[in-house]
């Protein structure tokens, strides 16, 4: 037995990696992110390495990154790859524009895309999370997150499919979803705005007076953010996950709007 495959049990258990087999899944990840042959695309958790070929054929220049020393010597070493044996979470993000593809580690979803939000030259990113993850965060299930309405002035969330659980190996519990962030091309809310944005839908996810008309209300005039409500005919009683971004945004601007 290799050294790399004698690796691949410990590799799991260490970094939680369940490797896409599949070779149909591999070509739909890939083909959800829209990458072209100007592109630099950051690979996280390349692993063996199904999704960086793929990438390589469409990419201009991949950036993989696995933290396994033995699967990323196995790696291949050809044009327009660099492999780095390092922890994606603590690399610099790259000084121009690029995106990030990547069948991630569930448990490191969250902080995968918080890295994700936080880099200046990010263009999109394609992740494979959990199906739920995915859902959850664009809207599938009817409802929205905090997360997702916080960062829709700059992003979009986007549910671009679904991978069976047997695509992968070894097998896990549940099926995958492709996660698509698209970095919007002009920003929905104005930078010198969005903190205050960011604010008030902190405030309306807080809970606090029970409702979300009671909870903005803390902060603006009662009178106004029901005028408000009623002018999007939102029904006071609406759970406050069941606002749609575009009514988040409308609610920030009549709220803010110069009397």
């Amino acid at each position: 037995m290799s050294r790399v495959r004698a690796a691949h049990p410990r590799a799991r258990r260490v970094y939680g990696q369940n490797f896409l087999a599949d070779p149909v899944a591999v070509r739909r990840v890939v083909e959800a992110t829209n990458i072209t042959t100007s592109d630099l695309v950051v690979e996280v958790g390349a692993g063996r390495g199904r999704l960086t070929e793929e990438l390589l054929r469409r990419a201009g220049h991949v950036i993989a990154y696995e933290v396994d020393p033995d699967m990323a010597r196995a790696l291949p070493r050809r044009a327009g790859l660099t492999v780095r044996t390092a922890d994606f979470l603590g690399a610099e993000p790259p000084g121009g524009a690029f995106a990030v593809v990547g069948n991630i580690p569930y448990a490191l979803t969250s902080a995968v895309v918080g890295w994700c939000l936080a880099a200046p030259g990010l263009t999109s990113a394609t992740l494979l999370t959990q199906l739920e993850y995915a859902r959850k965060r664009t809207g599938d299930y009817g409802r929205w997150s905090r997360l997702t309405i916080e960062t829709w002035p700059g992003f979009d969330w986007h549910l671009a499919g679904h991978v069976p659980r047997a695509a992968f190996r070894p097998v896990p519990r549940v099926d995958g979803g492709i996660l698509r962030l698209t970095r919007r091309p002009e920003d929905l809310v104005r930078s010198s705005e969005l903190r205050r944005y960011q604010m008030m839908v902190r405030l309306g996810f807080s809970g606090v007076g029970g409702s979300l008309l009671a909870s903005l209300a803390t902060r603006h005039p009662p009178v106004r953010v029901t005028a408000a409500f009623r002018a999007l005919r939102l029904d006071p009683r609406t759970p406050v996950g069941l606002v749609w971004p575009e009514q988040w945004l409308t609610l920030f601007r009549l709220l803010n709007a110069k009397r």
